[in-house]
């Protein structure tokens, strides 16, 4: 049995381990405020983006002249899965789902026949794909410097698939991430980014488009690759944080539990203790 000193120390040591989180769920608190309200400002206009690109896309159809971002190259022999996670642990469970959807997403693809490459964005996610993966890792992304993420961040990762497509890389690409849902659930999801692909898209025939709706596709669809990678970002921000202040939420009650927990086993140590003496004195004095 431990003894009144380790209890002590363990009790203390426990305050400051619920100091930390309480101060961490806190900052999660105030932070997630301003990234669920740029996660739900992004999403009118990506939707919106998407209806009118999912329209022109329906009347191209598959003519020769359809642009290569929404035609394709034919085949879906190489696919690059785009996995976004954070930058900082301590968000229960935040990353691990996304990774677990992306492995099984390439295990399937590597189990039929198809190449892999992975390209991450954020720290947790590389080094958890890294054990399994390693070989088929062709790039990351670092943000650990960014203090809050901006369109051109997006631009840039969007930019670095778009060249990758552009070079004969890949031929199908695949963003995964979490959308937010509330504090206490996160979505996550597998978006095809490359070539486009458009639920519905048939309310484009109130519209006369000039140029082309094939000139006015090969002008948005890179624009469009951008919006759903920053859309994913302002998504996966909002997820973290909400994530991060469930994560500290719980684990400042755990430690309020074991503080519990020790102060009345150190009581019950500490009053055996004194009975023990008390016996000893007793038991002296009768001697006598």
């Amino acid at each position: 049995m431990p003894s009144l000193k380790d209890l002590k120390n363990k009790i203390a040591s426990v305050k400051n381990t619920r100091k930390i989180t309480k101060a961490m769920q806190m900052v999660s608190a105030a932070k997630l405020r301003r990234a669920q309200d740029a996660a739900e400002a992004a999403r009118p206009y990506a939707e919106r983006m998407t209806a009118v690109m999912g329209g022109l896309a329906a009347s191209v159809g598959q003519s020769a002249s359809a642009p290569r971002l929404l035609a394709g190259t034919g085949s879906d022999k190489v696919q690059l899965l785009v996995v976004m996670t954070s930058e900082r642990g301590l968000c229960g469970g935040f990353n691990s789902t996304i990774v677990r959807l992306a492995r099984a997403k390439a295990n399937e693809l590597i189990a039929s026949g198809k190449t892999v490459k992975i390209l991450t964005v954020g720290k947790k996610g590389r080094e958890q794909l890294r054990r399994d993966f390693a070989a088929n890792m062709v790039g990351h992304v670092d943000l650990s410097e960014v203090k809050r993420v901006g369109y051109a961040n997006a631009q840039a990762i969007a930019q670095d698939v778009l060249g990758r497509f552009e070079a004969g890389e890949f031929d199908v690409a695949t963003i995964f991430y979490n959308r937010f849902q509330s504090v206490i659930s996160q979505i996550p999801t597998e978006l095809q980014v490359i070539p486009a692909k458009f639920e519905g898209g048939a309310a484009n025939a109130l519209y006369d488009y000039e140029p082309s709706e094939e000139a006015i596709l090969a002008d948005l669809l890179p624009r469009g690759v951008a919006t759903q990678i920053f859309t994913a970002l302002l998504e996966n921000g909002a997820s973290e944080q909400g994530a991060r202040m469930s994560a500290m939420d719980n684990a400042t009650r755990n430690a309020g539990d074991m503080i519990t927990k020790y102060t009345t086993i150190y009581n019950r140590s500490r009053q055996a203790a004194i009975t023990k003496e008390l016996i000893e004195i007793i038991s002296g004095a009768e001697a006598l």
